[in-house]
């Protein structure tokens, strides 16, 4: 793939951690502005190279940094504008509730399980006494701009408990072309290796892609606080289906018109292996109340059709694998396949990625990577050599020596025989000096004829103010 050069120019800077980047008319307006949504609780967005205030929800925010050294994956997670925003005014939320925190549903810290092929307790763990052990409450709200100006709550779409901090996706709220329906992206629930294996399983809420009807049922109550789809009242049943299952943590889903059809991408971050990006056209979602009828009937719901990401069994294209060092020999790694069965069992189901690119990968002209926070296509022609792709960044190159963190811009492309795909780093020409660089989101406007790129400059939520949104240009 052809080496591709671009420019980052800043837009703004000394913004806290950058989760979402989108582009919406506002009512009454006539131009594209850019909103920025932040990890800590606020939206901005930017008109006549002025940066504005349009949503402060920093009390409604769960604390963050206080239990993980700094580091944390909660907060405001998710904003879409419903696609006649424009006419009605009403925009969507995803964020981790103030005053929420528990002690989490596993002791000790949230990265620190790992799976033991020796001991089969480690493998089939299950998540009990839930009222108790989860480590926080994330919600999905309904808000509207009123004509007057300001924008308030209207009504709350989901509570779910979450098991631990980390995985509860980012970007996570977008609004599908095909179908009108707003599109949840869950991650698996945290900690590592997915403990309890909730992402293959239906009734789980973790780990899953669900579109979410606002037109049904739309008279407000508060629903409760749930893990399962078979705790929800009926009207919420009734106004969700599942895309897709099989996912570790995910940032967001992005739609590429293509002829007549849209096709969509996911990534999904790895765990020790290999970062992914899947891609699909046609899918049969299920409506969550065929998942409780199965579920009742002990059954196996009609899956055809059904996208299955294949996680915790596959880590992208490879049977998932706990990485150790050998002891005799210090520069080499033993890989183990702690779900052998799982990997078995979902080998056929589970739909192959696109590209699994590695967290080592000994090629020059590669990088080795450390997490994926944003897979968007490139429909412009700006950059003649991207359009047509889909460009997507890395959090930060995994290289042994001590320079400062860069994070990584990169594309691949659809092959038209389906098969996996390789990919080409993009080099840009932005000096950050002796300042990390962490990239941490991407976003595009509506026609997806620009690209724009989160930066910060830690990896702790608690630095504040590192933050950088660049636009990538020619």
């Amino acid at each position: 793939m052809k080496k591709v050069k671009v420019s980052l120019r800043p837009i703004v800077s000394k913004l806290n951690m950058p989760t979402v980047l989108k582009t919406t008319i506002l009512p009454g307006d006539s131009i594209e502005r850019l909103f920025i949504a932040t990890q800590v609780g606020e939206i901005f967005y930017i008109g006549n190279g002025v940066i504005r205030t349009f949503l402060d929800i920093r009390p409604q925010i769960l604390k963050l940094g206080v239990s993980s050294g700094g580091y944390d994956e909660r907060g405001l997670i998710g904003l879409a504008f419903h696609p006649e925003f424009y006419y009605n005014g009403l925009f969507y939320l995803h964020y981790s509730v103030a005053g929420t925190q528990g002690p989490g549903a596993l002791s000790g810290a949230f990265e620190s399980f790992k799976p033991n092929p020796c001991d089969p307790k480690t493998l089939n763990l299950r998540w009990m006494n839930r009222e108790t052990h989860y480590d926080h409450i994330d919600t999905v709200e309904e808000w509207i701009l009123q004509s007057n100006g300001g924008p308030q709550k209207r009504r709350t779409l989901l509570n779910l408990r979450r098991p631990f901090l980390n995985h509860n996706g980012v970007n996570s709220l977008n609004f599908s072309p095909e179908t009108g329906k707003l599109v949840l992206t869950t991650g698996d629930g945290g900690s590592g290796y997915d403990p309890f294996n909730l992402s293959q399983d239906d009734m789980e809420i973790a780990g899953k892609i669900i579109e979410i009807d606002v037109v049904k049922n739309t008279f407000n109550y508060n629903p409760p606080v749930v893990t399962r789809f078979n705790e929800l009242p009926a009207p919420i049943q009734e106004s969700l289906t599942v895309i897709a299952k099989g996912v570790r943590n995910i940032p967001g889903i992005s739609f590429q018109r293509f002829n007549n059809q849209f096709i969509k991408y996911v990534g999904n971050v790895g765990q020790d292996l290999v970062e992914s990006i899947f891609s699909f056209v046609h899918y049969k979602p299920i409506p969550v109340t065929h998942l409780n009828q199965a579920f009742i009937m002990n059954s196996e719901p009609e899956q055809e059709g059904f996208i299955n990401l294949g996680w915790r069994g596959w880590e992208g294209a490879f049977p998932t694998s706990i990485i150790r060092g050998c002891s005799a020999n210090p520069t080499l790694d033993e890989k183990t396949n702690a779900y052998y069965n799982e990997a078995i069992k979902t080998s056929v189901r589970r739909l192959p990625p696109l590209i699994s690119y590695f967290h080592k990968d000994p090629r020059p002209d590669k990088f080795g990577a450390t997490a994926l926070t944003g897979v968007q296509p490139y429909m412009g022609n700006g950059i003649p050599d991207l359009t047509g792709s889909v460009v997507f960044t890395d959090l930060a190159r995994n290289t042994e020596s001590q320079t400062p963190v860069r994070g990584v811009l990169a594309y691949t492309r659809v092959r038209t025989d389906c098969k996996l795909n390789d990919f080409s780093v993009i080099e840009t020409d932005y000096n950050f000096g002796s300042q990390s660089a962490y990239y941490v989101s991407l976003g595009t406007n509506l026609d997806q004829t620009r690209l724009y790129l989160g930066v910060y400059g830690s990896m702790k939520v608690t630095d504040i103010n590192q933050g950088t949104v660049f636009e990538i240009v020619p």
